[in-house]
């Protein structure tokens, strides 16, 4: 199966957009519809949305705790408007704050609101963690240095027959599938985590897609907001008559205090909210479509691992040739091949062919992958459960080298080391291959290979 060039539009920038947008929206309508009073407590309605982005970009943040103080600072603010009569003190406020859950001012908005939120906000910031993850684990195995072993049968396979005087010859499929199954074998390796990952990726899509929509929950909050504030005007005498009880009777406030008006700020409603009008990007396209678009690609990533081997032997500029063709180079002259094929990962090349592989010593960087796999699967099940786990700094997962999100250029790994250090399980290689060979050149060719693989899964993390 050829490798195809994936390209997602799926921007992480969309998630910010969509907020920045919301807090406009809600802005722009709280400003024409309660005017003053408002806009000089604005900044509760700030804090509430630089609280989310800093969430969403990766903040140590508690969304049920910020939450609770959002409606707590709110019915501080309304309470002291709607009560303009009374000197209402920084301890009186204190003490009002603590009835909150009591006296339930807002009706049951905060409650709805806070579970579609922390639900929405966990699974889309895990979301992208994920595809940021998938990215950098594809970046970082593409970069792994070729073992001498795996540089001497590249070469055999891609320059001897130019040696012989056959450079129209093209290597065995067969020939091509072993080499390639030598060279890959730790990349193999990934896909059983790879695969578990994926599957994880698609679940939480699923929920971006249904109950957990941060689109659908966003877009109308600032009419659920305002419901909570006309609930909290239609109670505001027996929630004042039970904050007076629990908390004692405030001072009046005078007469020099203008008292006329306040509560009919908050007579107007929202126009009502309609499910069918959904936001969009800049680019016009909704979460919907975009989740749709990213989850097809996902699907077509599994197993891009055990199937480079197959990719590159087969659809691509390396090689051509089949199994059954007689005139093609079967690594000693024009022919048959037919040493069977080896199965995928480290442990199957026990008897390669035609790389040697040190079977006992993985690859210390993609073990490393491995873990920063495991570890985001593992946070992709807890978003889809709706729960949140603490979010370290992507450059402090696996095993302290930034395993997964931390490599930018190169990412050596000790493969090449140790395939001199210890013992191989040598098969019969049919022929001496010449140590004069072009070492130096070919001493890039695996990792051109990989580059050329790794094309596929950079498109799809863009």
């Amino acid at each position: 199966m050829a490798l195809t060039l994936f390209f997602s539009p799926f921007n992480p920038e969309f998630f910010l957009e969509l907020l920045e947008n919301t807090e406009r929206s809600l802005n722009e309508m709280f400003v024409r519809t309660y005017g003053k009073p408002y806009m000089q407590n604005s900044e509760v309605f700030e804090n509430l949305f630089a609280e989310l982005k800093r969430y969403y970009t990766g903040g140590n943040v508690n969304l049920e705790e910020m939450l609770n103080d959002f409606w707590s600072r709110l019915l501080e603010r309304m309470f002291t408007l709607l009560n303009s009569q009374y000197v209402i003190t920084e301890d009186y406020l204190e003490c009002i704050s603590k009835y909150t859950d009591q006296l339930k001012p807002f009706g049951d908005v905060p409650r709805k609101l806070k579970a579609q939120v922390t639900r929405a906000f966990i699974a889309a910031r895990t979301f992208v963690q994920g595809l940021s993850v998938g990215r950098e684990v594809a970046q970082r195995v593409s970069k792994v240095n070729s073992t001498p072993a795996c540089i001497r049968a590249l070469t055999k396979m891609l320059y001897c027959p130019f040696c012989q005087g056959m450079p129209a010859v093209k290597p065995c499929k067969n020939y091509c599938l072993n080499v390639m199954k030598g060279c890959l074998a730790n990349q193999a390796d990934l896909d059983p985590e790879w695969n578990l990952y994926i599957d994880a990726m698609l679940l939480v899509a699923q929920r971006l897609e249904g109950p957990f929509n941060i689109e659908s929950v966003m877009e109308p909050i600032d009419v659920k907001i305002s419901e909570a504030i006309m609930n909290m005007q239609e109670n505001s005498a027996q929630v004042s008559f039970r904050v007076f009880q629990g908390c004692g009777q405030p001072k009046p406030a005078g007469m020099t205090r203008s008292t006329r008006g306040v509560s009919d700020v908050f007579s107007a409603r929202f126009r009502p909210y309609s499910p069918e009008e959904r936001p969009t990007t800049a680019a016009g396209t909704s979460l919907d479509r975009l989740v749709v678009d990213i989850k097809e690609k996902l699907k077509l990533s599994k197993k891009c691992w055990s199937n480079l081997p197959e990719a590159m032997c087969s659809e691509n500029r390396v090689t051509a040739g089949n199994a059954s063709d007689k005139d093609c180079w079967n690594g000693h002259t024009k022919g048959r091949y037919f040493p069977e094929v080896q199965k995928d990962g480290l442990t199957n090349q026990v008897n390669n062919p035609e790389v040697a592989v040190d079977i006992t010593r993985p690859d210390t960087l993609i073990r490393q992958q491995i873990m920063a796999l495991r570890v985001m699967t593992n946070k992709l099940k807890n978003a889809y459960n709706g729960n949140d786990i603490y979010f370290q700094d992507s450059s402090d997962e696996g095993s302290g080298s930034g395993s997964g999100s931390g490599c930018t250029e190169a990412c050596p790994t000790e493969a090449g080391g140790a395939a001199s250090e210890a013992p191989v399980v040598e098969a019969d290689r049919r022929g001496p291959v010449d140590d004069s060979a072009p070492l130096r050149a070919l001493s890039v060719a695996l990792p051109t290979i990989l580059a050329l693989s790794a094309l596929a899964l950079h498109q799809l993390w863009r």
